[in-house]
């Protein structure tokens, strides 16, 4: 069929998701028939006579079951909408309307309340206080721009509360609502217009469907498919909604040439990993004539795996060929194997015995007479001389110290330095480096003409977990030129020691720093808690200025999270397989749900009594990707669970001395403790924004400083 145009709404996946395993075979057959020609015979459109929309038809499915499809009168557009139950379908079909947006062009899908909805009567005159108790103070013409059909501009400028807003959600087109939610919570109207204002050049024609699939307000909630694999893959996995259905903010950061390099911000579920992974596969599909690869480079190993799994889901085969995924480590690991390195890298903390053994032996050379604390050489050392790359007593005469809260004369910095000279000497007998300087190894390799990977661009995520020395690398691996960076973070989620400027790491973002502001994963209420354990904390935006949450909000709503203490372990186990029990018993999967906990001996603590007490769980691995469809309570540190999300979150074990974890805030350095905790904060505001619907926080012995309010 000529010019033929099959979409399908995201309400369709999310109610396929919802129906038996057996009949959502039978809806893939009918799908996988309806993609191939939605005027095949045996596909009959049924007129649903009292629809709301005279667009919608209902096609069999089986004896028991419906889909509506909005069929337009003119044109060749198909849109799956819905599937349910007979007369659930017909239901949905009674209660929907979608049209297009005169303004915007958007196609708009929205639900037609019934019953105790307020009527809006014209008001004539309006006083002065009438004025001011009104929630917003816009025109008609700047709320049909964001996407405010006519027939409600008189209900809008009616409101006097955020509550009132909310309640009319569900008959408000998504963009709109989002605009004025914003609005509402304190976002600058110039910023609202930047994001959701329509900058339409021309006439809008309200019967053109096949235009408004165009829009990029109509393509965060309907999907134009391609063929019919892709179709059966989105059903496949119909919850998944992040690989096809995009917010037009994050759209307009994935698909575009940048003239240098990019900053993404954003708070805990705004998708800053979602348009990272997006951008990937859109700069790898841009090289699709050159051999140029993209690298797509993160700080851990685990969000790695994840990461490289995710793309399998997003990308063709060539795309993904072009793309190499890896944490910065192993990169480097694999750059100096090639250019047949002499040194390994050794790690701090215990997890290399000879590194302690080099750094035991550099102890040796402490004056007791300077008062300085074993500790604080340990810090000043991984603070100052690692990321700085400083090599000798005269540049570290010179070196910023800044972050550290001892402060040194010159003469005392000459006279600590023989401890940090002595680890690079007990370092290199052994043949032994740090990561740190490994990384400035390479980029002394890179000025010599090293290089035989040569990177059309680099995306980076979690990019507030990078150090300078890793960022200072990335710049010096790619030439700079259009498209060659491209960074997401967020300071509230840095949960590990470091912290760089990318203007002193040699990348300009001037013009180029964004801000994702939507919470697309968890409640509000979830939300809230969350932040509240960071309030006070100066956090920066990666770029030597601060950021704020206070413009980081939540469009959905449930249930406040719920907070348990006990006096031991075993007592608390038992009331978290009881409410795992309840979970489950009301519809939840086991797979959805996660327990997490500060350390790995906890996480093994809580799955071993959970086991004893006959519930299956699955600890989750650093070196493989979760398989949803295996059952079992997922298990994870704080750590581990990052970049993932779960239905139910359950925080275990946060008492004190492990939330925060005792041995990691130990310092006689003031600042340093600081730092630490805020690390600490980061990462129990991390593992709380795991959560999607429900947020369980249980302790044991004696509360985490964390839960006192």
């Amino acid at each position: 069929m000529e010019n033929l145009k099959i979409a399908i709404g995201d309400g369709f996946l999310e109610s396929f998701a919802q129906i038996p395993k057996a009949k959502q075979r039978k809806v893939m057959e009918f799908v996988a028939k309806f993609r191939y020609n939605p005027m095949a015979n045996g596909i009959n459109y049924e007129k649903i006579n009292d629809a709301r929309d005279v667009n919608f038809r209902s096609v069999r499915i089986d004896q028991d079951y419906r889909g509506i499809v909005l069929k337009p009168a003119q044109g060749n557009v198909y849109i799956l909408l819905w599937v349910d139950k007979h007369d659930d379908a017909y239901d949905w079909a009674r209660s929907h309307r979608c049209d297009i947006h005169p303004q915007t062009g958007a196609l708009q899908l929205v639900e037609i309340l019934q019953g105790n909805q307020p009527e809006i009567e014209p008001v004539k005159i309006e006083t002065q206080a009438a004025q001011e108790n009104r929630l917003f103070d816009l025109s008609d013409e700047t709320l049909l721009s964001l996407g405010v059909p006519s027939d409600d501009l008189a209900r809008i400028q009616s409101l006097t509360h955020v509550e009132a807003l909310e309640a009319i959600e569900k008959s408000l087109p998504i963009e709109a609502f989002e605009a004025l939610y914003l609005l509402a919570a304190g976002t600058l109207l110039d910023e609202i217009l930047t994001d959701y204002a329509a900058k339409k050049s021309t006439m809008v024609d309200t019967e053109d469907f096949a235009e408004a699939l165009n829009q990029d307000a109509s393509r965060r909630r309907f999907y134009v498919v391609a063929d019919e694999m892709e179709l059966l893959e989105m059903l496949e996995a119909p919850l998944e909604k992040w690989r096809v259905f995009l917010h037009p903010s994050q759209r307009r950061l994935i698909n575009r040439h940048w003239s240098g390099p990019v900053r993404v911000l954003g708070g805990a579920g705004t998708g800053k990993t979602v348009v990272a992974m997006h951008r990937a596969k859109w700069l790898a599909a841009q090289a699709a004539e050159t051999n140029e690869r993209i690298l797509f480079t993160t700080f851990t190993s685990n969000l790695a795996v994840d990461i490289q799994e995710s793309l399998r889901k997003i990308c063709t085969a060539q795309e993904l060929r072009r793309i190499d995924v890896q944490h910065i480590d192993a990169w480097i690991v694999d750059f100096l194997k090639q250019q047949e390195y002499d040194f390994r890298i050794a790690y701090p903390n215990g997890k290399d015995s000879e590194y302690e053994k080099c750094w035991s032996l550099a102890e040796g050379l402490i004056s007791p007479n300077l008062g300085l604390s074993t500790s604080f050489y340990r810090e000043e050392w991984e603070r100052v001389i690692l990321p700085q790359f400083v090599r000798s007593r005269q540049a570290y005469l010179t070196t910023s110290r800044m972050g550290r809260g001892v402060p040194l004369t010159r003469k005392q910095r000459a006279d600590i330095w023989p401890v940090f000279e002595e680890m690079r000497i007990q370092l290199t007998q052994r043949k032994l480096t740090t990561i740190e300087d490994a990384a400035f190894d390479i980029m002394s390799m890179l000025d010599s003409g090293a290089n035989n990977k040569r990177y059309r661009s680099i995306v980076v995520d979690e990019g507030q977990d990078f150090g300078p020395e890793m960022l200072t690398l990335l710049r010096r691996l790619i030439p700079e030129g259009p498209d060659d960076l491209f960074i997401v973070g967020d300071g509230h989620q840095r949960i590990y020691q470091r912290k760089a400027v990318l203007g002193k790491c040699g990348i300009n973002i001037r013009g180029r720093g964004k801000k994702l502001k939507i919470n697309y994963r968890t409640t509000e209420e979830i939300r809230r808690f969350s932040t509240q354990v960071l309030e006070g904390i100066a956090v920066d935006d990666m770029d030597d200025a601060q950021d704020t949450l206070t413009d980081y909000r939540s469009l959905m709503h449930g249930d406040f999270p719920e907070i348990k203490h006990f006096n031991s372990i075993s007592e608390e186990a038992k009331w978290i397989r009881e409410k795992i029990e309840v979970l489950i018993e009301n519809g939840l999967l086991s797979q959805d749900i996660c327990l997490v906990a500060r350390t790995n001996h906890l996480v093994d603590e809580y799955g071993s009594q959970l086991q004893q007490m006959g519930i299956e769980t699955r600890k989750l691995s650093r070196q493989q990707s979760d398989n949803r469809n295996l059952p079992g309570i997922r298990l994870a540190t704080m750590h581990r669970v990052k970049g993932l999300e779960f239905k139910v979150v359950l925080m275990a074990g946060i008492n004190e001395g492990v939330v925060p974890l005792k041995i990691s805030t130990e310092t006689q350095d003031p600042t340093e403790a600081r730092l630490r905790d805020e690390n600490e904060r980061a990462l129990f505001h991390v593992a709380a924004t795991r959560a999607i619907k429900g947020l369980f926080i249980s302790s044991h012995g004696i509360v985490s400083p964390y839960l006192a309010k």
